[in-house]
């Protein structure tokens, strides 16, 4: 009989009961799932069983209404769209392409396979069908053929397989019993092995803003920024349930959302066309290191190019508002702050951003275009406000084009934020285009800018001049004024300078920074070069009095054997050797190897120190030499005597944070500390020259750090911190 199934074919499943056992029919309770697909593998992973019910409720809907029209649910704390009907799912806020979404019932894995997938709805409805059948007659061993070859034989309730087409299998093969190892085949998704979260906390108490480095890829595993904010998201949801339980379970947590910011793909395409230029003169030997040079590391350089760096910047701040805009849009109720993380170049691209920014009367709003923002100080005017357009353009000698820019509804302020390629497509020739930016640019900069006294943001400084140089009416005055002393130094001018194209005093390319829609409450670097950067750039010190206009918290926080990190408290305290703040582990303890160090430099000195007052006894007594002559040693203090004192007054959050006396470190942490270490993997300590790459990148999947963000967030909210019980 075909049905029947030949003994050889149940020889490995003896121990399992063959037996059918007679039960109800239940109908099978499906679980949504999507698909995801990299580097020609696929997988498919479930929804949370939040977004499953209601994936299935818009399911039901669709089925019993006639002529429904598509319906959108919202998924995955609403950062995708899935369209029911389409059975597709949409990011939202960034670009991917859509991913197939299966209501899934049935389940197979065979020999090679690491989980379980999905078959096909309709596949399953023929499955279910079957079955339904066997269970309410009790008749198995049944035989199910498919159009495509494929067969499953339902053996009994609990041992259903499925076999490949006869013509994917060898020639000499002639019957399903004789063919290679079947697939196992599994009704329901809890006879499977898979994790399915209950789902993200709908409320969102903070938001966080990720900008990435250099290249496009994050990690070791070239993963990309999508990807590796993916990660730290979910690690903060995990720390979040087991750091403020209580919080959780009494309402006063929701959730913080991370959204990563992409700005590799704006400039390495089509639009700029530097990729293009760059292969054109670019060796063809060594192609797979010259590749990833020009990929990565030519990043470096691109954001010292004042016309790259314009466009890296445009780039991250109009994308931190358009993705402010749309969350806004998508969470109305959303009241709480936001704050922005910078990895690598990414957190030297904020630094500049924020210290550019406006308050007050400086600020002009732009929140989602990237438009460019003049440098226009407070309590200073512009000429431009004091005559119309036509007579600008009178005074240039080109009225002929006044009908060109009226026919835009073009004033002198919309005219300043015209680029040159805006003009060009007026069809303004290119001699009055620049007879009106040089204009609007001499009109519109402050009068320091134009005699070569650049202005500069207060609060970071250069080295003192002491130069006199001559104003615009070619007076005498100081090269440093009250203002400029805290920062920049003063500079003569011999001749036209294109501020475009030049520095503007500490290395900064002069261009327009763009402002952002929002003011950040904190600024989070990881695995920064700021500090570097800075001080090529020719700054000696941040004056402690600085912080940045709209942001009024920062943490530069690094691994140790970091490569391109730098530290940022010594350009602020320079008279006091602070070691850096040591991030705690998250499980709220040092790790066990760092004990051992610290235990052993103790050791050390308690040795050095009683060898010490042995030579002194010995020195008095023979030789009588004063007391002075060697280090002084506090005899009546202990090792633990001391460790006893080093405890006392530490602050929760981690008893190894403070292990020295606290200093005010300037303004741009609010007076707290800034440079925060992690503690490094006892492998780390083995070889740091080996895992010093793997140090620049390994923040995103760092527990530590996202439990550091945490605190800082939940802190500013009144939240209180637990540490759980080991």
């Amino acid at each position: 009989d075909r049905n029947e199934a030949s003994p050889s074919s149940m020889s490995s499943f003896e121990m399992l009961d063959t037996e059918s056992v007679p039960v109800p029919y239940q109908e099978v309770q499906p679980h949504w799932f999507f698909c995801r697909r990299a580097d020609d593998n696929t997988s498919w992973l479930p929804f949370s069983r939040e977004d499953s019910d209601k994936l299935e409720h818009a399911f039901y809907i669709y089925s019993t209404v006639e002529k429904m029209e598509e319906i959108v649910i919202a998924v995955d704390g609403e950062r995708y769209d899935v369209h029911v009907k389409e059975r597709k799912r949409y990011a939202v806020y960034w670009e991917q392409a859509p991913t197939e979404v299966r209501r899934c019932t049935w389940f197979y894995k065979g020999d090679k396979d690491t989980r379980f997938m999905p078959y096909p709805e309709d596949f399953s409805r023929s499955l279910e069908d079957a079955y339904m059948i066997a269970v309410t007659l009790d008749e198995w061993k049944r035989k199910l053929e498919f159009p495509t070859g494929e067969t499953v034989i339902l053996h009994n309730p609990k041992l259903i397989m499925q076999y490949q087409p006869i013509g994917l299998q060898d020639e000499w093969v002639s019957s399903p019993s004789e063919q290679t190892r079947p697939r196992t085949v599994k009704r329901g998704v809890d006879n499977i092995s898979v994790e399915i979260l209950d789902g993200e906390p709908e409320k969102v108490d903070h938001l966080v803003f990720m900008v990435h480095g250099i290249g496009p890829a994050c990690d070791l595993r070239f993963r990309s920024i999508i990807q590796c904010v993916n990660d730290f998201r979910s690690a903060s949801l995990s720390l979040l349930a087991s750091h403020y339980k209580r919080a959780q379970q009494d309402g006063q947590v929701g959730r913080v959302e991370f959204l990563p910011v992409n700005w590799h793909s704006a400039l390495h395409g089509d639009a700029t066309g530097v990729d293009e230029d760059i292969q054109r003169i670019t060796l063809p030997s060594i192609s797979r290191l010259r590749h990833f040079t020009n990929d990565t590391l030519l990043d470096l350089f691109f954001y010292n190019s004042p016309t790259y760096c314009q466009t890296i910047v445009d780039t991250v701040a109009s994308e931190i508002n358009r993705l402010h805009a749309l969350f806004k849009q998508r969470h109305p109720e959303f009241s709480g702050a936001v704050s922005v993380v910078g990895h690598s170049l990414g957190s030297l691209i904020l630094f500049d951003l924020l210290t550019n920014q406006r308050t007050g009367s400086e600020a002009r709003h732009f929140p989602i275009l990237s438009l460019p923002v003049f440098k226009v100080l407070s309590g200073e005017s512009g000429h431009l406000n004091c005559e119309t357009l036509e007579q600008a353009l009178t005074r240039l000698g080109l009225q002929q084009y006044l009908d060109t820019l009226q026919a835009e509804n073009l004033d002198l302020e919309s005219l300043v934020l015209c680029h040159d390629s805006d003009l060009k497509d007026l069809g303004i020739p290119l001699g009055p285009r620049k007879k009106i930016l040089n204009y609007i640019k001499r009109k519109w900069l402050p009068e320091d800018c134009k005699t070569g006294a650049v202005h500069l943001v207060p609060g970071l400084q250069l080295p003192p001049q002491d130069t006199l140089t001559s104003d615009h009416d070619g007076n005498q005055c100081s090269g440093s004024t009250t203002q400029q002393s805290q920062f920049h130094r003063a500079q003569s001018v011999t001749s036209a300078v294109d501020y475009e194209y030049f520095d503007v005093g500490i290395g900064q390319v002069s261009i327009d920074y763009p402002q952002l829609a929002f003011h950040p409450q904190t600024f989070f670097a990881f695995g920064s070069p700021i500090g570097m950067f800075l001080t090529v750039r020719g700054l000696k010190r941040i004056d402690p009095n600085y912080s940045f206009p709209t942001c009024k918290s920062f943490y530069n926080i690094y691994h140790p054997y970091d490569p391109v990190a730098y530290r940022i408290e010594p350009m602020i305290v320079s008279e006091v050797e602070l070691e850096p703040m040591l991030i705690p582990h998250h499980k709220g303890r040092k790790r066990m190897h760092l004990e051992l160090k610290d235990s052993l430099t103790r050791m050390s000195m308690d040795l050095k120190n009683n060898v010490l007052g042995s030579l002194r006894t010995a020195w008095q007594s023979f030789a009588r030499l004063p007391v002075t002559a060697l280090p002084p040693v506090v005899e009546s203090e202990t090792t633990t005597e001391r460790n006893l004192q080093e405890t006392q007054g530490k602050k929760s959050f981690s008893a190894d944070q403070t292990e020295q006396p606290e200093v005010k470190v300037g303004m741009l942490n609010g007076g707290r500390r800034i440079d925060y270490v992690l503690q490094e993997k006892p492998i780390e300590s083995f070889n740091e020259y080996l895992f010093a790459i793997q140090s620049h990148l390994c923040y995103w999947e760092s527990e530590d750090t996202a439990l550091l963000l945490l605190k800082e967030i939940y802190d500013k909210l009144g939240v209180a911190f637990e540490q759980p019980q080991q």
